[in-house]
């Protein structure tokens, strides 16, 4: 296979295993449901990662390259955004899954933990970065300190995350987004 194809197909896995992880949860998205979920064989599928945990790894760290990219565009509500307008798509359903995911393993596996606070170092700068330029351009408010004004973010973030989760209608949300906007920029 080309380096191409070996890509795409790559590519094809990581977005099969996202679903399945969403689905069932790290420990429910055993080797044969991944077979499933992508129609390749463990082979296949472990050809192009060590093992579960690396797969896992990996969608998740395609996610976090994908929101900071997204924050240091657009800022962090724009991602909040975004996933509120995708919330019923299957590949946005799986990325909340992949989140979720991330969170509970942060908090009970500590090897899992270390791995990935380097993906979380890149979500934090990419925000911190976002927000000093919107202070330099004179739209953010000048009386909460910029780590303030971070934290705030990341909860409102952290927040939308777990209410998506428990089932809550994205259109509820849309005026809640409006209001953070509306906190953190200059009156």
């Amino acid at each position: 296979m080309s380096q191409d194809q070996l890509d795409a197909r790559r590519h094809e896995i990581l977005a099969a295993a996202r679903a399945c992880f969403a689905r069932y949860g790290y420990e429910g998205a055993t080797v044969r449901r991944l077979e499933q979920a992508t129609g390749l064989s463990r082979g296949a599928i472990f050809h192009h990662f060590r093992d579960k945990d690396s797969l896992f790894l990996a969608v998740a760290e395609d996610d976090a390259v994908e929101m900071a990219a997204t924050v240091a565009a657009n800022g962090l509500v724009q991602v909040m955004r975004d996933l509120l307008a995708h919330a019923a798509d299957p590949d946005a359903a799986g990325w909340l899954g992949t989140q979720l995911e991330v969170a509970r393993r942060l908090r009970t596996d500590p090897a899992f933990a270390q791995r990935w606070a380097q993906h979380s170092e890149a979500i934090d700068t990419a925000t911190r970065e976002r927000l000093k330029r919107q202070a330099s351009a004179g739209v953010l408010r000048e009386d909460v300190p910029l780590d303030v004004l971070t934290h705030f973010l990341e909860l409102a973030y952290d927040g939308l995350v777990k209410r998506l989760a428990m089932g809550g209608s994205a259109d509820d949300f849309g005026p809640v987004l409006d209001l953070i906007e509306e906190t953190v920029r200059r009156r």
